[in-house]
């Protein structure tokens, strides 16, 4: 019977572990760098693109900012921005602190009992008056004097844009009927009922007003 061969023999060992350090200086500044990156490219380029693809798809008006044209294709406005207009033959947005700079920012809008208000009401009025609109017996609806939060709503109610129809009636010499009826063609009712207010889009109703009486 042969005798088994010897185990082999291993070399030493060091006496104690190496452990490596679990933090140090370098590694915490590549990490931080490489998350930097991934995050910037994450968010600054891959998520916007992302929601600008499918916006496309979805809605391509909303995508490019809801964008309005007079008839001969070039670009009046958005729909969601209010316009300086001041022509006596268009209807007026409310009142802007901003005068509709969407780069300047604005302050807290004038509530009913601030001297701010009453301001702006006189100097509605008086423009107004200029303009042949005389308003001695009519109720101004808050909104035809008062600004938005944001300086720049295009949205007016009914009754702060049908106060307006004499004064754009004798400027161009469309009857009270015809533009009381264009106003009525061009209110929007909320959603949901009795949660918000029927209004009217300024700027697409003068779109439309332009486009019948060809001014610009």
């Amino acid at each position: 019977m042969s005798a088994r061969p010897p185990f082999p023999q291993l070399p030493p060992g060091p006496s104690e572990p190496r452990v490596l350090p679990a933090h140090t200086p370098g590694g915490h500044v590549r990490a931080s760098a490489v998350l930097l990156v991934l995050t910037l490219l994450v968010s600054g380029f891959a998520y916007p693109l992302f929601v600008t693809g499918v916006a496309q798809l979805i809605d391509p008006s909303a995508a490019n900012g809801s964008l309005l044209y007079y008839q001969n294709g070039t670009v009046a406005g958005s729909s969601l921005v209010a316009e300086n207009l001041s022509a006596p033959f268009l209807f007026w947005e409310r009142p802007s602190l901003t005068d509709y700079n969407l780069l300047n920012g604005t302050g807290t809008a004038p509530g009913p009992s601030d001297p701010a208000l009453q301001a702006l009401l006189n100097e509605t009025l008086n423009y107004t008056r200029e303009y042949g609109e005389f308003t001695v017996n009519a109720s101004i609806p808050f909104w035809f004097v008062a600004p938005s939060a944001s300086g720049v709503d295009p949205d007016l109610v009914p009754e702060a844009v049908l106060i307006q129809i004499p004064r754009v009636a004798n400027a161009t010499n469309l009857s009270v009927a015809n533009l009381t009826a264009l106003v009525n063609a061009h209110i929007t009712q909320p959603l949901i009922p009795d949660l918000g207010v029927p209004y009217v889009d300024v700027l697409r109703l003068d779109l439309a007003l332009v486009g019948i009486t060809g001014e610009t």
